[in-house]
């Protein structure tokens, strides 16, 4: 591992930029963009990939072992942005965030349990927050107008308890924390007798599904991230008007509490490219990409950015684009498409894919199973294709794989759509298995984008729905629940109409059933409700029940990680 003011250098980012932690990473000085404003944007990459298994087909590997081809194998000035891994994952199923075998950003084990703590800054962040809102409700039932006043509360806020719209938030896996009541002394307080805030039936969040995540992904500098902050609503009044952190007189120590995590992280490749981790936003509630910042200040000091999407691309592609894209008014230059011989064939009819138990079709040859699951790479290419942006295939090779199915798949892709397709080995060559996929997309990249937004905002809300329904899942149609109806109906009163969509529905299926696989047709998209992410900037319609608060494995991976005492090394953390 080089130093990291090495690093720095290579990127072009002055010492004195810097804010050191130690001789791994540090924070980048937001300064650093007085410096570099009259400098032009490099090129602009998006990772994203197809419908996956449940195993994921490795869009954070394949991002950085192309970021060590652009490096050691063509001798490019380049940049990889990440989003930070939450610990909640990584000590259960998924493992860790940083890529894996011989493509990796390192060091690994602290990308992967905290970093430089922007995760916790946005926990304690949240959680002063709803503290400030239950402390804010339980005075008002106390004491009149007259005392608020004299006590510096501008005004009588009213809120309507069954109307909070954030949870507490923890970045542990904890599916005790589902269902809970709080406030339970509150009732032995009052002599048994409960009020109408407490005991108050309640639930916790992983910290990333924060709307502060959500927010900080989103901000462009430090004012953009204290005025969205201040504009995010909790909560409804009885008189049903929103109720922000503006209001709660708190949106201020918020802020206060991430000033530092506004800063990117700066690490390095397993082959010493610089790479920026910053922000990591739930990818169904949120739009599940990482900062803006991150990506303008690569941009003046790269040739290549390379970024990627969470999920597939008819989930995190679709908003990057109409999301995060509206927001940065950048535009990128190309998207490399990540497919699977594996994910293909599950697609095609193969049996179900789970953690553990991988049924031998997928490690032989089975080109009859492959074919029939290429419609969904079709699809996704399609897909790409609507915003004007020039397509790579990155086929990314298990040992398993055929050179039969990986050329099935390179021919498809390029009848189907794609500038090129191409096979990677980087897993387990480092930077040089991706010189061939780096080769590609400098010529997709070069031959530039003609981007242009799915839906225009001025449009009605269920229409912004159903366009992404439509274009990109393949759906007849979209059908609202009573509440969701009402949900609308609100949200046009309240000016809330000219915002983007993000829509939470499965990762697993284009469609919003993830037990439909390859390209489902002839279904309609149900909307249970809609919330709204108004400092963020965006609506989420629900498909369907989003958990926000996973629960553990049976065998969860902590059990593998430990600390060697002899040398201080923490062992068992995934590749």
């Amino acid at each position: 591992m080089k130093d990291i003011k090495e690093i720095a250098k290579k990127a072009g980012i002055n010492e004195d930029e810097l804010e050191l932690y130690g001789n791994t990473k540090a924070k980048i000085k937001l300064d650093v963009n007085k410096r570099l404003e009259s400098e032009k944007n490099g090129k602009y990459i998006l990772v994203t990939a197809i419908t996956p298994t449940p195993l994921g087909e490795g869009k954070t590997t394949t991002l950085l072992g192309l970021t060590q081809a652009f490096g050691t194998a063509h001798n490019k000035n380049v940049i990889a942005c990440i989003r930070q891994p939450s610990m909640a994952p990584t000590f259960n199923i998924k493992g860790g965030g940083a890529g894996g075998g011989k493509s990796l950003a390192i060091p690994v084990d602290e990308i992967n349990l905290g970093l430089t703590g922007d995760i916790h800054a946005i926990g304690a962040a949240h959680n002063l927050a709803m503290a400030a809102l239950d402390t804010r409700m339980w005075h008002e039932t106390r004491q009149d107008d007259e005392a608020l006043k004299s006590r510096g509360i501008d005004k009588r806020l009213d809120v309507d308890p069954s109307t909070i719209i954030w949870n507490r938030v923890v970045d542990v896996c904890d599916r005790s924390l589902r269902n809970i009541n709080i406030g339970l002394d509150d009732t032995e307080a009052r002599g048994g007798e409960p009020s109408d805030i407490f005991p108050r039936n309640t639930l916790f969040d992983l910290t990333v599904a924060s709307e502060l995540m959500a927010i900080l992904a989103l901000a462009t500098d430090l004012k953009d991230l204290r005025e969205r902050i201040g504009r995010a609503v909790i909560a409804l009044s009885k008189s049903g008007e929103p109720i922000t952190l503006e209001d709660l007189q708190v949106a201020g120590a918020v802020t206060a509490l991430l000033i530092d995590a506004i800063k990117p992280t700066l690490v390095q490749t397993l082959e010493g490219q610089p790479v920026f981790v910053h922000t990591g936003p739930f990818a169904n509630i949120a739009h599940g990409n990482s900062s803006i910042i991150a990506d303008k200040i690569a941009l003046k000091l790269a040739d290549y950015v390379i970024t990627e999407a969470g999920f597939a691309a008819d989930m995190g592609m679709e908003k990057f684009f109409n999301i995060k894209c509206r927001y940065s008014g950048l535009s990128p230059d190309a998207v490399v498409m990540v497919a699977t011989v594996r994910a293909l064939k599950l697609h095609g009819g193969g049996p179900a894919v789970s953690p553990g138990k991988l049924d031998p079709v997928y490690t032989s040859e089975n080109l009859e199973l492959l074919e029939k699951g290429l419609a969904n790479l079709g699809a996704h290419i399609k897909n790409a294709r609507k915003y004007g942006v020039s397509v790579v295939v990155a086929i990314n090779q298990f040992p398993e794989d055929t050179a039969a199915e990986v050329e099935m798949i390179r021919k498809y892709s390029i009848e189907n759509g794609a500038l090129d397709a191409v096979g990677t080995t980087h897993f387990s060559e480092g930077g040089i298995g991706a010189s061939n996929l780096a080769e590609a997309v400098i010529k997709a990249a070069e031959t530039g984008s003609n981007f242009n937004y799915l839906y225009d905002l001025e449009i009605p809300i269920k229409d912004k729905i159903e366009t992404i329904a439509k274009e990109m899942y393949g759906a007849d149609g979209v059908e609202y629940s009573e509440k969701a109806e009402k949900q609308i109906e609100n949200f046009t009163r309240l000016g809330y109409d000219k915002i983007p969509i993000c829509m939470a529905k499965t990762p697993l299926s284009i469609s919003h059933d993830a037990r439909l696989k390859g390209v489902p047709t002839g279904f309609t998209v149900p909307i249970s409700e809609v919330r709204a992410s108004v400092g963020a900037g965006f609506l989420y319609p629900l498909t369907g029940s989003i958990s926000t608060m996973p629960g553990l494995a049976t065998r969860p991976s902590f059990m593998d990680i430990d600390v060697d005492t002899d040398n201080g090394v923490i062992t068992g953390l995934e590749h």
